[in-house]
C-alpha cells in the first residue's frame, strides 16, 4: 500500500470522533460502530485472514493463527479518545488536516498520538505483511480497546477470555514510551524509552459536608473554603521522592553515552543517587513525576446557587502511585497532608502499580532488536510509565509486558497529549509502520 493511501486511511479514521466518556449513556456509540465498519473496508486482508471477535460491544480482538500457539504475542492499541472542542486548536480536532510538505508534513487531530496513530500503523503493517504470504511462527493477537481512556473494561474482558482459553502471551506490547531527544542533560543520542512498568492509577474524592445557608451570612470556614484549604495543603506536601530500580537502570544505560560530569553521575548511582533525586525533581514536570507518587486535583464541584452557601463541596484527585509504593501509603499521605477530619476521603477507583517486566529474555530482545534495527543509533532503555495503559489487564497472565510507541516526538508534541493541538509528523508515523512490519516479521 502506498504511503499516500496509508495516510488517507489514517485521516479517515481520525475524523471519526470516538470519544469515550465515564458516563456511558452520554457516549455517542454510533461513532464507534462507524469506526469498526470503516476498518473492515480499509483493511480487507486483515479481516479476511485473521479471525475477529467483538468484546463488550466494541473492543476488537483479532487472532492471526501461527504455526504454534505456544509463545503468542499481543499487539495493543485503543481507538477511543478524550473529548475535544474546537477552542484553541489551530486545526479542528477531528478535521485530520495535514500541513507542510516532506519531512515537515504534520497531521493534526485528536488521537494522532493517543492512540489511533499506533492502531492504524499496526493495521497497515499487518495488511502489508499478509500480502507477502507470511505465516507467523506463533499466534499474533491484535487487541484494540474501546474504553482505555475511561475504565478499560474492554481489555479486561479480553484478558478474561484469553485466560479461560489458556493463552498466556509471551509478549504484550502496548502504547507507552517514545523516541525522545534531549530528555537528559549530557546525553546526545535519542532515547527509545520502553515502559517496563507503570504507575498505579487511582481516583480519590475529597468531600466536605456542612450546613449551608444564605451567602450574606457566611461562616468563618465554609464548605468551599475548607475544601480549598485542603487542596492547598495537599499541594504543598508532595509525596516523597526517590529513584526506583527501572529508573536507576535507565540512568546506568544512558551513562555509557553521557559526556562530562553526567557520565560519572549516571554511572555511579550508588553514590550520586541523592543528587540525582534532587535534580530530577527540578528538571521538568515529567522527570519530577518519575521520582514519586503524584496527585492532581482534576475536578471541583460545589453549590447550587450564586447566593447560597454550598452544603457539599467535592474535589476529584487523580493519584499515580509510584512503583515501590502502594495505594494504602498514598491515602495515608493524603490524609496527613490535609490534616482535617472534616474532609472525608473516598476511594472511587483504587489502582496499585504494576510489576516490573524483565530487561532480558526473548520478549525484551525482540522489542530491543526491532527498535535498534529500525532506528539506528538510539539508546534502548527501560523506564516506568507515568500514565496508565490497557496492558495493565495482562498483569496476571504475562510477565513480558512492554509499553512503547514507535514515534519520534518532541517535548512540545508530548505536551499535546490530552490537550489542544495534538499532532504527529507524517514521516514519523510512516516509520512506525515500518517498525511494526519488522516486529511482525520476527514473530
Amino acid at each position: 500500500m502506498s504511503s499516500a493511501r496509508s495516510l488517507e486511511n489514517f485521516r479517515e479514521l481520525v475524523r471519526i470522533p470516538t470519544i469515550s466518556r465515564i458516563d456511558v449513556d452520554a457516549t455517542e456509540w454510533a461513532s464507534f460502530d462507524r469506526f469498526v465498519e470503516v476498518l473492515q473496508r480499509l483493511y480487507p486482508a486483515v479481516h479476511a485472514t485473521l479471525s475477529r471477535e467483538i468484546v463488550r460491544g466494541y473492543t476488537m480482538l483479532f487472532r492471526w493463527a501461527g504455526k504454534s500457539s505456544e509463545d503468542s504475542t499481543v499487539l495493543m492499541a485503543h481507538y477511543d479518545v478524550v473529548a475535544a472542542t474546537d477552542y484553541g486548536w489551530e486545526h479542528g480536532p477531528f478535521d485530520a488536516d495535514v500541513t507542510g510538505d516532506g519531512d515537515e508534513a504534520v497531521i493534526w487531530g485528536r488521537g494522532t498520538l493517543d492512540d489511533k496513530g499506533s492502531l492504524v500503523a499496526i493495521l497497515e503493517a499487518v495488511e502489508a505483511q499478509l500480502a507477502t504470504g507470511q505465516l507467523p511462527a506463533n499466534d499474533i493477537y491484535l487487541l484494540f480497546g474501546h474504553d482505555e481512556e475511561t475504565e478499560g473494561t474492554g481489555a479486561a474482558a479480553v484478558v478474561q477470555l484469553l485466560t479461560e482459553r489458556g493463552v498466556r502471551p509471551a509478549l504484550v506490547l502496548d502504547e507507552g514510551g517514545a523516541i525522545v531527544e534531549g530528555f537528559l542533560p549530557g546525553v546526545a543520542p535519542a532515547l527509545a524509552a520502553v515502559g517496563v512498568s507503570e504507575k498505579g492509577t487511582s481516583v480519590l474524592r475529597l468531600v466536605v459536608d456542612q450546613l449551608g445557608g444564605h451567602a450574606s451570612t457566611p461562616p468563618k470556614l465554609s464548605a468551599t473554603a475548607r475544601l480549598a484549604r485542603a487542596i492547598v495543603r495537599l499541594n504543598r506536601k508532595p509525596f516523597p521522592a526517590s529513584l526506583n530500580a527501572p529508573t536507576l537502570q535507565l540512568l546506568s544505560t544512558v551513562g555509557y553515552h553521557a559526556t562530562g560530569i553526567y557520565r560519572f553521575l549516571f554511572r555511579t548511582t550508588w553514590l550520586t543517587k541523592p543528587l540525582l533525586v534532587a535534580a530530577f525533581t527540578r528538571l521538568s514536570d515529567e522527570s519530577n513525576a518519575m521520582t514519586r507518587t503524584t496527585q492532581a486535583v482534576t475536578m471541583l464541584d460545589a453549590g447550587q446557587a450564586a447566593n447560597a452557601l454550598a452544603e457539599r463541596a467535592t474535589a476529584t484527585v487523580n493519584i499515580r502511585v509510584a512503583v515501590g509504593s502502594s495505594m494504602a501509603k498514598a491515602i495515608t499521605h493524603v490524609r496527613r497532608a490535609i490534616g482535617d477530619p472534616e474532609v472525608r476521603i473516598e476511594v472511587l477507583s483504587p489502582g496499585e502499580p504494576m510489576g516490573v517486566s524483565p530487561t532480558s529474555g526473548s520478549a525484551w530482545e525482540i522489542v530491543r532488536a526491532t527498535i535498534e534495527g529500525n532506528y539506528p543509533g538510539v539508546i534502548v532503555t527501560p523506564y516506568v510509565q507515568n500514565g496508565a495503559t490497557d496492558s495493565r489487564a495482562f498483569r496476571d497472565i504475562s510477565s513480558g509486558i512492554y509499553r512503547f510507541t514507535p514515534f519520534e516526538v518532541s517535548e512540545e508534541e508530548r505536551g499535546a497529549l490530552h490537550a489542544r493541538n495534538e499532532r504527529l509528523h507524517v514521516a514519523t508515523w510512516l516509520r512506525a509502520i515500518d517498525f511494526y512490519r519488522a516486529l511482525v516479521a520476527r514473530l
